[in-house]
């Protein structure tokens, strides 16, 4: 179940991502059907792609290039890490596990051997992608990141 930190974050990294947007087109809350199972990563990024409004799609067979999961308080980090599994298994080229209390990001590139980063820069090395970390967590240099 979301909550108010895990949907703070997941638009704080639509925004750090957007300057990416000549390359990937971003989804939040995109259903995927992947080997016969259905699941809904917070994030997603495909090759830029026009979208179609007018018709829309409900799941998605093709795998995202990008999969970002915000763990939530009532996520186990077991099941994380098994959806990440599956997730790359099927054709996701890179995971992101994104943790609000931690402030930490671990890109985990094809394989389950990840990096965490937890200041500085988010670099994932599969998709040429790059975030500052403080993007992700923080309100700004007004706003107080511990609310």
């Amino acid at each position: 179940m979301p909550s108010k930190a895990h949907g703070y974050t997941q638009a704080n990294l639509i925004l750090a991502l957007s300057d990416h947007r000549d390359r990937f087109t971003i989804f939040s809350e995109l259903t995927l059907d992947l080997d016969g199972r259905e699941l809904t990563p917070d994030l997603s990024l495909y090759a830029v792609a026009d979208v179609d409004l007018l018709h829309d799609d409900v799941r998605v067979q093709e795998p995202p290039l990008l999969a970002v999961e915000i763990q939530s308080p009532t996520q186990s980090m077991q099941a994380i890490l098994e959806k990440i599994e599956f997730l790359l298994g099927a054709g996701v080229q890179s995971c992101w596990l994104v943790q609000p209390p931690l402030r930490t990001v671990t890109v985990f590139p094809g394989t389950l051997d990840g990096t965490t980063v937890s200041s500085g820069t988010v670099v994932d090395p599969v998709l040429d992608i790059e975030i500052d970390v403080e993007a992700v967590f923080n309100q700004g240099a007004t706003g107080n990141p511990h609310s």
